[in-house]
């Protein structure tokens, strides 16, 4: 049975006194509903804390059987854990543990280790896990967005600056500029990751401990790459975390931005896209309606997300080195700033694989507008040899012309009218030179013409698909990687508790 002293369970730590928190205190300290989302990996770490504490001496093979015992009966019925009546997700679990076996025996868990570096080593663990699916469904948009580019590396659209329509381009070409802001989101991830994958376990409060421990055999048996080496540094910094946090806001302003295109595309002004009815909402008073509400929804997220981020910020900033009870507080934030950037690459991914491209709407808008300017004053310049801002003055005199004319396209100018232009700007082209140049020019001619790497030419959308398809596999490759890294790991773990337990029975 429990010792006399825990039998009160908000006392398990309190040994300077016997007296209990109050229960409006203690619902006030308690971390207890946000450290459900630590249990799992503060069970890992405490059998990989205590397999260290056997090899050391310090737990004989029955005391380590024992807890080893309790703690694996925690991992198949979690419900067994009582986390209101505690401060934190460690204090019952230590709790239980000591109520499975004893005081003399539970009670050695904890040596050399405190609550200090272990929050700091469950919340590494699940931001790993964390980074590796969210990591998983990036690359799953990515896929999406490069499916829906190959069809459309042909899809003539308009490219908009200020909202107006700036320069004649490709839907292929649009798509893929999302893909590779995704696929910096994806880097900074693995560079997140690699900060985060080093193991905090040992640095004790704030100074180490006097006990000969084995940090590098726990952080082996946790699937870690190294160790975070200072033991102030282990329980003090949480940069890693406001890192992940700003890693996070970031990948949701992507997502916001390609809400917000979306959305305007699927209006009737503008009629590009057409959102499926699965991903879309009705109006309850009119029935014509269909709203794109899920990307709404993923705009506004990304609102909270980034009210979350500088929450976190704001708390670290004013902290002095040491653990201080203000981190307790960044958990929430954390866990739901990874549950909305997961659900909305989700639903993105759902929404991408459904839109319906409208290509000859895409098509009719770009002839009807003047976004070929750019392209026809550049080959006045390639052709005539003739100053930019000379070809610049000219066209935009003939768009200005055009515009009052009814809006008609240059290519509906009259040979006077061009010539009124080239007067007026004293230029020595000929009007019939300018207007062959114009009327040969369609947006399809226009984007076949562009030269530059990286532009909206079908050849090369091709070559960027080819390529970012190449590079989306090492990425997978590299995740898989990372994946089975961490479930070896945890493997190891699980056979060197199964042969202690089976060398305890014989």
């Amino acid at each position: 049975m429990i010792s006399s002293v825990l039998q009160n369970a908000s006392i398990v730590y309190r040994s300077r006194s016997d007296r209990n928190l109050e229960d409006n205190m203690l619902r006030f300290l308690s971390s207890g509903e946000d450290d459900i989302e630590l249990l799992y990996y503060d069970v890992l770490g405490t059998e990989a804390h205590c397999i260290m504490l056997h090899e050391i001496g310090i737990l004989t093979l029955s005391e380590l059987s024992q807890i080893l015992h309790a703690l694996l009966k925690l991992e198949r019925n979690t419900t067994l854990i009582d986390m209101a009546s505690f401060e934190d997700v460690h204090e019952s679990l230590e709790a239980f543990v000591i109520q499975q076996t004893s005081l003399p025996t539970g009670g050695k868990m904890h040596t050399a280790r405190s609550r200090n570096d272990q929050v700091v080593l469950d919340m590494r663990m699940k931001i790993r896990d964390d980074i590796n699916n969210t990591s998983a469904h990036i690359l799953d948009l990515i896929r999406s967005l490069l499916k829906k580019a190959a069809e459309n590396q042909k899809t003539i659209t308009l490219l908009y600056t200020h909202l107006q329509q700036a320069q004649v381009g490709t839907f292929s070409h649009l798509l893929l500029s999302y893909v590779e802001a995704l696929f910096r989101d994806l880097d900074r991830l693995y560079l997140v990751y690699n900060r985060i994958n080093q193991c905090p376990l040992g640095g004790g409060a704030i100074g180490g401990s006097s006990v000969r421990i084995n940090r590098n055999r726990t952080a082996f048996l946790l699937g870690f790459r190294g160790l975070v080496i200072n033991s102030i540094d282990a329980t003090s910094s949480r940069d890693t975390v406001c890192e992940h946090m700003s890693t996070l806001g970031i990948i949701m302003t992507t997502l916001s931005r390609i809400s917000a295109d979306l959305i305007l595309w699927s209006t009737s002004e503008f009629g590009y896209i057409d959102i499926s009815e699965e991903n879309s909402s009705s109006s309850s008073a009119m029935p014509q309606k269909k709203n794109p509400d899920p990307l709404e929804i993923i705009r506004g997220k990304s609102g909270l997300l980034l009210g979350s981020m500088n929450s976190v910020f704001s708390i670290v900033k004013s902290l002095p080195t040491g653990y201080s009870r203000d981190l307790q507080e960044i958990k929430p934030a954390l866990w739901d700033a990874s549950r909305s950037v997961q659900d909305s690459l989700q639903i993105m991914k759902m929404v991408i694989d459904s839109i319906y491209v409208h290509k000859e709407r895409m098509a009719q808008v770009a002839n009807n507008s003047y976004a070929i300017s750019i392209d026809i004053a550049e080959q006045l310049v390639v052709r005539k040899r003739i100053p930019f801002r000379t070809a610049h003055m000219i066209i935009g005199k003939l768009v200005e012309k055009a515009v009052r004319n009814g809006n008609m396209s240059l290519a509906q100018l009259k040979t006077e009218q061009v010539e009124e232009v080239l007067h007026k700007v004293k230029s020595d082209l000929q009007a019939k030179e300018v207007l062959h140049i114009i009327r040969g020019l369609t947006p399809e001619a226009s984007v076949s013409l562009r030269a530059s790497a990286g532009s909206p030419n079908p050849k090369h959308q091709q070559q960027m698909i080819s390529d970012l398809n190449r590079k989306m596999s090492k990425y997978e490759a590299a995740l898989s990687n990372r994946k089975r890294h961490l479930r070896r790991s945890i493997d190891v773990l699980r056979k060197v508790i199964k042969s202690y337990l089976l060398t305890s029975n014989e």
